[in-house]
């Protein structure tokens, strides 16, 4: 199996259908999507959010933010289930969609865990971090102003972010606040949307 040119062992594959399944039989009773992206939930959302482990495929401490129906952070814990490292913090105050995702996790035996919190109130509950994914939460100065505690001074410490064709805009906006370094590494699955990679953290005003 490959996902965005990337060979998924069968271990994996494994994993990411179980997470499928489980995922369908949760979405009938939780609105873990919009609806009407349900019908390309392999395409839309497990191989999009495939592309985070693609950019980052090493074992590192990560930290979901907005996690909602698992995108892309039990996707990112599936993939470090074959690396036997790393690990993904999973941030989601609905305590219906924690409970989705604690069920994600165990049932794929995934790396990662569940903070049933709101994301301001996060970083006083999990430490230090590599790197930082979230995807459809907010604008991008939102993003960075939520993974501020962990990246602030913080060399090491990334931002991955899913961004639409409107990213520009939204790069010109954060920028009236923060300075950081960026790479744009485009999507290979969604036409004009990129994943935005920050670092260097610094805080203007």
């Amino acid at each position: 199996m490959e996902l965005n040119g990337l060979r998924v062992s069968r271990e994996t594959q494994g994993r990411l259908q179980h997470f499928a399944l489980l995922f369908q039989k949760w979405a009938k009773t939780i609105n873990l999507v919009a609806p009407s992206t349900l019908d390309a939930l392999w395409h839309r959302h497990i191989a999009d959010s495939s592309q985070i482990f693609q950019i980052c495929p090493r074992p590192v401490t990560w930290v979901d933010l907005g996690s909602g129906g698992g995108f892309p952070g039990v996707i990112t814990a599936i993939f470090l289930a074959e690396l036997q490292g790393g690990w993904v913090h999973l941030v989601e105050s609905n305590h219906k969609k924690a409970a989705f995702l604690r069920t994600a996790l165990r049932e794929t035996n995934a790396r990662g865990s569940v903070h049933a919190i709101r994301i301001e109130d996060a970083s006083a509950e999990i430490g230090d971090c590599d790197a930082i994914s979230a995807r459809a939460l907010a604008d991008l100065d939102g993003l960075i102003a939520y993974s501020a505690p962990w990246m602030l001074g913080k060399e090491n410490c990334r931002g991955f972010f899913h961004k639409g064709r409107d990213y520009l805009r939204e790069i010109a906006g954060a920028r009236g606040r923060w300075e950081f370094d960026l790479i744009e590494h485009e999507s290979a699955v969604e036409q004009e949307s990129v994943i935005l990679e920050i670092s260097n953290l610094r805080r203007l005003v």
